[in-house]
């Protein structure tokens, strides 16, 4: 399947540790906060506690697949294995959807972070501007992607951990419990659908780390270095959600930041204050999460596009690499030309009165959540027909943990299309359309 068009192998366990990091820490910056608008700031909570222990039971079930099955395709590869084409494209292109809607929501916060220090400027201008300087960054070189990644990453990690320390003193939890389900001081049946509306949210804060597998085939010695990055990157993300999303809550009026693509900035201003030297680093710092999200997922995007072309379903320009710098250059320049353009198609993507940065994370949702059930599937059925498949990764807790992350990952697929219709619909003309397309275009591998 692979043919011989391969990547180069340079990434160490440091490098896939800021990849897993930095491809989702953006999430700790934005989005997730239109999760209160649904559930209130208790209901979000469990919410995400729920979903936080599904990534967990996910990461460590992926792990093993990552590292059985080391290729640019990830999903694709995994469940190729295990149910053929079809079910190769279902995940390929269930990953690609994830992929390619992510970004534009980034990006659009970045817009929006560069709107607070230059108020005249378009936040779609500064996504646009984004995406050009990043799509160039990746085309250059993988190990000069990934330092970079590595430096933003280190710098939005201190930069959440500043942002913590600074709001932690006017914490109460009295402010966090207020309206705290779903407009209610106290639990009611009805706070129960606003949990489960507001899922999308909460897997904001982790999705995306299973993009290390895309860089899986770049890896030196991926038996050792992949289960490092995911295990040391899924708890880092964990602790930085709760941390920044409890202490936000509670250090003014939480319902004001319940529909901003800037929470953080606008949590410190109500503590320090609209002149303060604080708010002013968090906002150019604050741009490093962002960065370092959309950077890596750009990454990401284009070796999934790179290796459905290096397989036949899409087309062979796409499983170009540049010849001097061996990066997908194609594909990292045609996922970024759907990004740009769903930054710009507002009357087609905002849906039922949500914002379009709303939107678009729940498309990307929807993608990452069907993913993430053909991945454990695969998992279930590659342990029984190829026991033999070495396998240098065991999922611990198996077949418990794989088990949960299916359960829950299926239940918020299907309760997310419920609250969700039209944006399920959606994503499912996207998936139909996509992968009707690949199977009567699909050609012999590259080679």
């Amino acid at each position: 399947m692979d043919g011989q068009v391969t990547l180069d192998k340079s990434l160490n366990a440091f490098h896939l540790w800021a990849i897993a990091v930095g491809l989702v820490i953006s999430g700790e910056y934005f989005g997730w906060s239109f999760g209160w608008a649904q559930a209130g700031t208790l209901g979000f909570l469990i919410t995400t506690i729920v979903i936080a222990v599904m990534y967990l039971a996910f990461v460590f079930s992926f792990t093993e697949l990552t590292t059985a099955i080391p290729q640019a395709g990830g999903p694709f590869a995994y469940s190729h294995r295990a149910f053929g084409p079809l079910g190769g494209m279902i995940a390929g292109f269930a990953t690609l959807i994830e992929f390619l809607f992510a970004p534009p929501a980034i990006a659009l916060a970045i817009g929006a972070y560069l709107n607070v220090q230059f108020p005249g400027l378009d936040p779609k201008l500064g996504a646009l501007g984004a995406y050009l300087l990043f799509m160039a960054l990746n085309i250059v070189g993988v190990r000069i992607a990934a330092t970079f990644e590595i430096v933003v990453t280190l710098l939005a990690v201190a930069e959440l951990l500043v942002f913590m320390g600074v709001v932690a003193p006017a914490f109460e939890w009295s402010k966090f419990a207020a309206g705290g389900w779903a407009g209610s001081s106290t639990f009611h049946i009805g706070a129960i659908g606003g949990m489960v509306a507001a899922a999308p949210f909460a897997i904001w804060f982790f999705l995306a780390i299973e993009g290390v597998a895309m860089a899986a085939e770049e890896a030196r010695d991926p038996r050792r270095t992949i289960p490092i990055a995911y295990a040391g990157g899924i708890l880092t993300l964990v602790a930085l959600a709760f941390g920044v999303m409890i202490l936000s809550g509670g250090a003014g009026d939480w319902h004001a930041l319940s529909s901003v693509n800037d929470p953080l900035p606008q949590a410190m201003k109500s503590v320090v204050g609209a002149s303060s030297g604080w708010l002013h680093m968090l906002v150019w710092l604050g741009l490093f999460g962002l960065v370092a999200s959309f950077h890596g997922i750009i990454l990401g995007y284009a070796r999934q596009i790179f290796a459905l072309a290096r397989a036949g379903y899409l087309p062979a320009a796409c499983a170009r690499l540049h010849p001097r710098f061996q990066t997908p250059d194609v594909a990292t320049i045609v996922g970024g030309v759907i990004g740009i353009a769903a930054i710009y198609s507002d009357n087609l993507i905002v849906i039922a009165g949500q914002t379009l940065t709303a939107s678009i994370v729940t498309l990307s949702a929807f993608g990452a959540l069907l993913m993430y059930v053909t991945s454990m599937a695969s998992l279930f059925r590659l342990r029984r027909i190829a026991p033999d498949l070495d396998r240098p990764w065991r999922t611990p807790l198996y077949p418990l943990a794989p088990a949960v992350a299916l359960g829950i990952a299926g239940f918020a697929l299907l309760t997310m299309a419920w609250y969700n219709p039209q944006l399920f619909a959606i994503f499912v003309g996207l998936m139909v359309v996509t992968v009707g397309i690949a199977s009567l275009t699909r050609r012999r591998p590259a080679s």
